[in-house]
């Protein structure tokens, strides 16, 4: 039998093999496209607004839609690293890609972090070992580690609110003053660092109400200061990360209005999925977080409830109104469930224990009352030397299936991550086949340095009517999201009489199209006609030899999970015009 220092030497080596493991998994790849940036969101947000206060010499973002915590961080940590203001401009200015991989290494570093405060959580509410065998479940699914790769909040939000559930179980298991205090303070920092984190409140009151109800008047009330306890550190905490919530309110509440509303609004993206929120988001976990985890955190969710209500309260009503309330929602994308990982990788573990243990004791059972030949069948009571061993292999075997799938996929996707995207692939040739300063159509799939040395068509002005023919005039400016709706045949002939004989296509503008084709049919003749009436000159491929193409999704589109991945990027192809002035 091991002793209680053995098992807690055992679960620390076990632990530093899933934070080293979930930490190579989360750099594996972390330059991925640099010096450009071609995820649109990382591009926008984070990176460039922390700079940003240095430029303006101001802390106000100026700007909520996303919560500031991770951009503050960025900002301090830029300051430290490059030496203050002035260094940090200079470095975003002539060495971007640095910049954006010092964000994105803390990004990882965070989502790791994540995984120690999820390996607390689960020794404190049920054991060291499915506390470990959490971790390692979000260690290697695909979602956390995938966005742990770029500058975004999503993999960074993980830290505190699973800092929060820390302090949430404390408050079940021991009702000190100090689990109140970790649970708000982590409460805080989750909504500053992402807005729908504030499911972490959930938990953190089913914890309370136990302590309320299980304990006398006298314990009642010392929930409840507890509570308030947690509230108002909670809020200071909020504050702390996002000053200007109150110090600019007016612009704190217009933003998070408006990012209500678009979350809320039907989905606008065209190309986006019509099957509802709650169907994608199920579908998401099967790749997301797995399908045996997944599987295993249904059966966690139905044994918790079995053996112990107050347990169940904590973790499963958290993970049930989010689903519900992000299900809702108009707009869905399968990273937009990370906040509830660590609640699913919970459930998974504890499953997978209680399944363990439920096979072991029946294969015991077994052994004792059936035949053993060679000799006595054992006395009752009496221990069987198999059935710790067979419990080994049962656990091995449970472990193999909740980690494979995961750990496949976020290996791979570090392996794509760590080649050359399509469209660095594609400018490389660009600049050695196309003059500088040729006039040339680049889809909007990539940021405006990367055509830089060319005279760039304004993508984002529209000379198309409703009816698919030329607008006299100068035309007008459209959204990106409404960049298909520019297209028609039309243009291919404007293109050549003004000498714009290079047009630079990419599979994530088409594939919107041809995902939705009724809603865009002038997009869809101009694909066609491009096609058509283009010389294909060169193309980039992001799948491997002898794979097929992976039909067009928000998420496979841009996350490539699917196997079929070779290299970052959407197909690229550049077309020569051959018409008009292009025909020289």
């Amino acid at each position: 039998m091991p002793t209680a220092e053995g098992a807690r030497r055992w679960a620390w080596a076990g632990l530093a093999v899933v934070l080293l493991g979930g930490l190579g998994l989360r750099l594996w790849g972390v330059r991925t496209g640099l010096p450009y940036v071609y995820n649109g969101d990382e591009a926008d947000h984070f990176v460039p607004r922390a700079v940003a206060m240095f430029q303006k010499g101001s802390l106000n973002p100026h700007y909520f839609a996303n919560p500031p915590a991770f951009t503050y961080l960025l900002h301090y940590l830029f300051a430290v690293w490059y030496g203050g203001a002035q260094g940090v401009v200079h470095a975003l200015a002539r060495h971007p890609a640095d910049v954006y991989t010092l964000a994105r290494v803390a990004a990882a570093v965070l989502g790791t972090v994540s995984l120690w405060l999820l390996y607390a959580t689960g020794a404190r509410l049920f054991n060291r070992a499915v506390g470990l065998l959490a971790a390692a479940i979000e260690a290697v699914a695909f979602l956390p580690v995938f966005y742990a790769h770029l500058a975004l909040n999503d993999a960074p939000t993980l830290a505190p609110l699973t800092l929060s559930l820390l302090g949430s179980a404390g408050v079940l298991r021991k009702g000190r003053a100090r689990d109140y205090l970790i649970a708000g303070v982590g409460l805080g920092l989750a909504c500053a660092s992402k807005y729908t984190a504030g499911i972490a409140l959930v938990p953190l009151v089913a914890a309370v109400a136990a302590r309320f109800l299980d304990g006398g008047s006298a314990a009642g009330r010392r929930a409840l200061s507890g509570l308030v306890l947690a509230a108002a550190v909670a809020i200071g905490a909020f504050v702390l990360a996002n000053p200007y919530s109150l110090l600019d309110y007016s612009a704190f509440h217009r933003d998070l209005v408006h990012q209500s509303t678009l979350s809320a609004e039907a989905q606008g993206k065209l190309g986006a999925p019509k099957g509802g929120g709650l169907s994608y988001y199920l579908w998401s976990l099967t790749w997301g977080l797995g399908w045996v985890p997944a599987l295993a955190a249904l059966g966690g969710a139905l044994t918790v409830w079995r053996r112990e209500r107050a347990l169940w309260w904590l973790l499963v009503p958290a993970a049930l109104a989010f689903l519900a309330f992000m299900g809702v929602q108009g707009r869905y994308f399968g990273r937009w469930l990370l906040p509830v990982f660590p609640i699913l990788c919970l459930l998974a573990a504890y499953f997978a224990q209680q399944a363990a243990d439920a096979a072991a004791r029946v294969l015991g059972r077994w052994r004792a009352r059936g035949p053993h030949a060679g000799g006595p069948p054992p006395a009752v009571g009496a221990p069987d030397a198999g059935v710790p061993a067979v419990r080994l292999v049962l656990s091995a075997v449970l472990v193999a299936a909740l980690l494979a799938q995961g750990l496949i996929y976020s290996v791979h996707a570090g392996a794509v991550l760590a080649r050359a995207d399509t469209r660095t692939l594609t400018r490389e040739w660009m600049l050695a086949h196309i003059p500088a300063g040729s006039p040339i159509v680049v889809e909007p799939v990539s940021p405006d340095g990367w055509g830089t040395g060319w005279n760039k068509y304004p993508s984002k002005i529209s000379r198309i009517s409703a009816t698919g023919a030329l607008e006299p005039g100068r035309g007008r400016e459209v959204g990106i999201e409404d960049y298909e709706r520019t297209l028609a045949p039309a243009l291919l002939g404007y293109y050549e009489r003004h000498g714009y004989c290079w047009v630079v296509s990419a599979s994530t503008e088409s594939g919107r199209a041809f995902a939705d084709p009724v809603a865009v049919p002038e997009a869809i003749a101009y694909y066609r006609a491009l096609a058509q009436q283009g010389q294909v000159v060169f193309r980039a491929s992001p799948y491997a030899r002898g794979h097929a193409t992976v039909a067009f999704n928000f998420d496979w589109s841009f996350d490539y999970y699917p196997l079929a991945y070779d290299r970052p990027g959407p197909t690229m192809t550049v077309y020569r015009l051959h018409g008009g002035r292009c025909g020289g």
